[in-house]
């Protein structure tokens, strides 16, 4: 071969201190199918991420399909012509869309029409036998089918090279083997197309025409498989791979399993007729099987036939719809907790803390389950030299290879000596080094320890090593004895052809891969390559879309919660002072002391309550906050009022509230001088006043002076900042952690398209809940819009664009979702709340307060609220808030485009 799909030359890439590839030159040829193998953590992925140009090129360089790679134009013009999977189950697809949805949405990315989406599409899921589930969720898919729907999404756009990262990992053997029968029967189509994968099944390699061995960031061999195997002199490519593998890094040929030695007693583990339903579905079916002290016992299965829920139940994890989980010839109930003390538990994902290191995850695993606190350091010692974990013990787990995790996980399992250990698939994506190490594990466990050893694999020479398996389908047992009983059964040489022969007869796979030859006879022109295209923006919004339609919290959320928010604010914060409670302790008992009485009778300010009888209930109810005033009018009130003396009246105000207490002090003070003034007109026929001036206080806008007027909508500004701008800030920062991010990174969508997709859904969503916080302002509220409903309802929009903008700079910075709302909530509440006007009128701020007001696009959208619906202001007075808000908007997009990378690190 003397084309080349891909030329690396002196790349290295480094993450932190870590040193993923160290200077590797590499020519990858085009036209063929080409396998990366190596251990975890070795640059494979690194590796396909920069040929895919997803990974920042650090230093070097690489050329793709005729081009440099550190070109924007060329790499912009490859995204057309390739297609990336990443690593793991359907990361590159969308849970809750359809099938139909997800490739429909890639179709979009690629500027395809209605038209060749669906002629493809259709094409596609005939070749997959995925058109039965076209309506299905990809998110109730199994495994297998999910990287069918993966590759059928990579392959829309009818791409030059292929780019996948282990897409088999975690597959069961039948549908591994038609996931390449369906590789194949593309590359037949269209020979010239170029094919690279990284893999963990040596198996696999060996049907593949081209490989590079990697390790420690460099090439060890390349060449096609026999070439592999003759370079290190072995007859496999396993024998082969631990062969190229320098001498510290290789381990011992991993011995026969010895026999186990049997133990009187009941069952380790029991299962009897066990079945769990999730609603009308049911997972598991009638599963019924003993397992024996000391044995190891293989689970194995199709994707999603129930084995994982089946170790739950046994685990106690998961109660069961129907059956009997023992353990020890006992019944597992969950709130025996000193027979789940037994049992150490290793499930698929991985379980451990990030956040803490090696020794402190282990450390505390020891604590969890008791053990005494002077054990606790020699057995976590113990753990680490074991499992070879001394070197990574300060280390935090997110930092180390795929085969330590594991490692790690093991250890901590058994840290507390259980007597059972279940393993869900514990060696799924580990290289094959780091899967005997791991094995040696178990077999020292299970034979020297007596361990009972229940685990589910995919690998088919790890269910050899088992001294009795099972085989499941559809939550069903098919088969259960020795490895080598069924193949003898079955009259097959290979455990592998055993699993496929009983699956098939179950009847899966009957209809996965149909011959479609002749019904796909040209490939598709691609659509010109644009650098604006409003078809790949719909694409991201209307995904967008129908992900927060069918997430009823997000949309209850985003609809209602600022709406709660008002409703909260609005009858909950009142600056209102009325119907204070007060009381009269009459000393006097005269006509003056009576009308004095009647003056705060008739005030809507005050609300009477029986009258004080003595100074020491006037205390006690002030203390108890029956009463927030109390009059005192002592003896003798009216004679001296008659006499022109000047009696005293002692009015007590509880001011625990100060705001409350100043505002009845001004109430008493006013009514006692009307009081005063209507005494004198009775007496002398006319009203005077001592005060040469006479000053009458009028009120503008809130006549009524009444607190919803002024809070609900300064609460309209508050909530339309900070519930649309936590709802986008999830967005960019979820695809990070499903890994979605990589069609952004590996398509030719642009940033600008991609930001403003992921935004005008919530823009439209958060301007619904304007209008439904206009209603309540105006139907429950009653408070009337007096200025520009126009310019109310066009500034609104604007505010909200600016917001959900926000929201997306906050989430081009950060990588958790935890961590987007935590710093959006924060940064948005401190200048909504405080310097917008809010509490204070930014006018009266000064020095910082007043920058950081203005900086901020509340401070500018909040004259618009108040002005337009208490002040009945329009665009005349209110335009260049306008004009500020729309700056804002444009400003937090250029900031999101600068701080997002269409390439990781």
């Amino acid at each position: 071969m003397t084309d080349f799909v891909a030329r690396i030359q002196s790349v290295t890439h480094r993450y932190g201190e870590v040193t993923a590839l160290d200077g590797i030159d590499l020519e990858i040829p085009a036209g063929c199918m080409v396998g990366l193998i190596g251990p975890d953590g070795v640059g494979k992925s690194t590796l396909l991420g920069i040929i895919a140009g997803v990974t920042r090129i650090q230093q070097g360089k690489v050329e793709v399909l005729d081009g440099d790679m550190a070109d924007s134009s060329h790499r912009r013009t490859v995204c057309a012509r390739l297609a990336y999977m990443p690593q793991g189950l359907g990361r590159n697809l969308y849970p809750t869309l359809s099938v139909a949805e997800n490739l429909d949405f890639f179709g979009r990315l690629f500027g395809q029409d209605q038209e060749q989406r669906r002629t493809r599409m259709d094409e596609l899921l005939l070749v997959t036998g995925l058109a039965p589930y076209r309506d299905r969720p990809a998110g109730k898919l199994s495994g297998g089918m999910k990287q069918k729907l993966g590759i059928c999404a990579s392959l829309l756009h009818d791409p030059d090279l292929l780019i996948l990262d282990e897409p088999t990992t975690g597959i069961d053997p039948l549908s591994r083997r038609q996931f390449w029968q369906l590789i194949e029967r593309i590359r037949a189509r269209r020979p010239r197309m170029s094919v690279i994968v990284a893999t963990a099944y040596m198996e696999e390699a060996e049907g593949f025409d081209w490989l590079a061995a990697l390790h420690a960031g460099r090439i060890l061999g390349t060449g096609s498989p026999g070439d592999i195997k003759k370079l290190a002199g072995k007859s496999t490519l396993d024998e082969a791979f631990a062969e190229l593998m320098p001498v510290a890094q290789k381990s011992e040929p991993l011995v026969a399993l010895p026999a186990r030695v049997f133990a009187d007693g009941p069952p380790a583990i029991e299962a009897e007729g066990l079945t769990r339903r999730f609603g009308d579905f049911k997972a598991v079916d009638n599963v019924s099987f003993r397992i024996p002290k000391g044995e190891i016992f293989g689970f194995l299965g199709s994707n999603g036939s129930g084995k994982s829920t089946t170790m739950k139940m046994l685990t106690g994890l998961l109660p069961a719809s129907e059956g009997v989980a023992k353990l020890f010839g006992q019944p597992l109930l969950a709130s025996d907790m000193e027979t789940r003390k037994r049992i150490g538990y290793m499930s698929q994902a991985f379980s451990l803390y990030g956040e803490l290191t090696v020794r402190q995850n282990l450390t505390l695993h020891a604590q969890l389950y008791d053990l005494p606190p002077q054990d606790v350091g020699p057995r976590v010692d113990k753990m680490l030299d074991e499992y070879d974990l001394v070197e990574v013990a300060e280390k935090r787990p997110d930092d180390l290879p795929l085969g330590i995790r594991q490692r790690l996980q093991l250890a901590a399992a058994v840290i507390h000596q259980p007597e059972v250990l279940i393993l869900d698939e514990p060696t799924s994506g580990v290289d094959p080094v780091a899967r005997d190490s791991f094995w040696r594990s178990l077999m020292t466990l299970s034979r020297t320890d007596g361990v009972t050893i229940f685990l589910s694999t995919h690998f088919m020479n790890e269910a050899a090593r088992c001294d009795r398996i099972s085989l499941m389908h559809q939550g069903r047992v098919l088969a259960v004895g020795q490895p080598e009983a069924l193949c003898r059964q079955r009259q097959k040489d290979s455990l592998e052809e055993t699993f496929i022969d009983v699956l098939t007869e179950a009847g899966m796979g009957a209809d996965s891969i149909k011959d479609t030859t002749e019904t796909i006879e040209h490939e598709q022109q691609p659509a010109p390559l644009r650098s604006f295209a409003p078809g790949r923006l719909w694409a991201y919004a209307r995904r967008e879309m129908l992900e927060v339609l069918r997430d009823r919290a997000r949309l209850v959320f985003a609809l209602l919660g600022p709406a709660i928010l008002l409703l909260t604010f609005g009858y909950g914060v009142s600056f209102d002072v009325e119907h204070l409670p007060f009381a009269v302790y009459d000393q006097d008992q005269s006509a003056e002391s009576r009308q004095l009485i009647e003056s705060l009778q008739g005030s809507r300010y005050f609300t009477e309550r029986a009258p004080i009888t003595s100074s020491r209930e006037l205390q006690e109810r002030l203390q108890d906050g029956s009463l927030s005033v109390a009059v005192e009018i002592p003896p003798d009130f009216g004679r001296d009022l008659e006499r022109n003396t000047t009696p005293e009246v002692s009015v007590w105000l509880d001011a625990a509230m100060p705001f409350r207490a100043e505002t009845a002090r001004g109430y008493i003070t006013g009514l006692v001088n009307s009081y005063l003034a209507d005494l004198q007109a009775r007496h002398t026929g006319k009203y005077t006043s001592s005060a040469v001036v006479q000053i009458s206080s009028r009120y503008r806008y809130n006549q009524s002076f009444e607190s919803a007027n002024a809070i609900v909508p300064s609460v309209i500004v508050l909530v339309l900042i900070l519930i649309p701008a936590i709802m986008s800030a999830l967005g960019i920062v979820k695809e990070k952690e499903t890994g979605s991010i990589a069609n952004f990174q590996a398509t030719p969508v642009t940033r600008l398209e991609f930001l403003l997709g992921k935004q005008l859904p919530y823009v439209a969503i958060s301007f619904a809940s304007f209008i439904i916080l206009l209603l309540i302002t105006r139907f429950i509220f009653e408070v009337h819009i007096k200025g520009s409903l126009i310019m109310l309802v066009l500034s609104s929009l604007v505010y909200v664009f600016a917001a959900t903008g926000f929201g997306l700079v906050v989430s081009s910075f950060v990588r958790s979702q935890v961590a987007a709302i935590f710093a959006t909530s924060i940064i948005a509440m401190i200048p909504a709340v405080n310097f917008s006007g809010l509490l204070v009128p930014v006018s009266s701020l000064s020095g910082g307060g007043r920058l950081m007001g203005l900086v901020f696009p509340s401070a500018w959208y909040q004259p618009i609220s108040v002005g337009i619906i208490t002040k009945g202001l329009g665009f005349a007075e209110l335009w260049t808030n306008l004009l500020m808000l729309s700056g804002f908007g444009i400003g937090f997009i250029a900031m999101a485009l600068v701080a997002l990378r269409k390439r990781s690190a």
